[in-house]
């Protein structure tokens, strides 16, 4: 294949875009752009999913360093890694 990208910039891409490629997965990181820190409960409450279906793709983005979680006290808040993934939002947006 040729392409001025190297192998492993296309494959971390692949991956990070799978990990995000999924509508709740879509809507957590809407929701993290708009509201900077969450909780798990914040999340799962605005969406309206079970608090294991957020937690499991919670995992996913973090395991994609998606989001970073810190800890504060009993709760962990969510954020995202960088606004920038906001912007794979905002150009499906645009091109759908």
């Amino acid at each position: 294949m040729k392409t001025h990208f190297n192998p492993s910039f296309l494959e971390e891409s692949t991956e990070t875009l799978r990990a995000i490629a999924h509508p709740i997965r879509l809507a957590i990181v809407d929701l993290l752009f708009n509201h900077g820190e969450m909780t798990v409960t914040d999340i799962y409450s605005q969406l309206k999913i079970e608090q294991a279906i957020a937690s499991h793709h919670l995992r996913i983005l973090k395991t994609k360093n998606v989001v970073n979680v810190e800890r504060d006290g009993k709760n962990s808040l969510y954020s995202l890694t960088k606004k920038e993934f906001y912007e794979i939002i905002k150009t499906l947006k645009k091109v759908i």
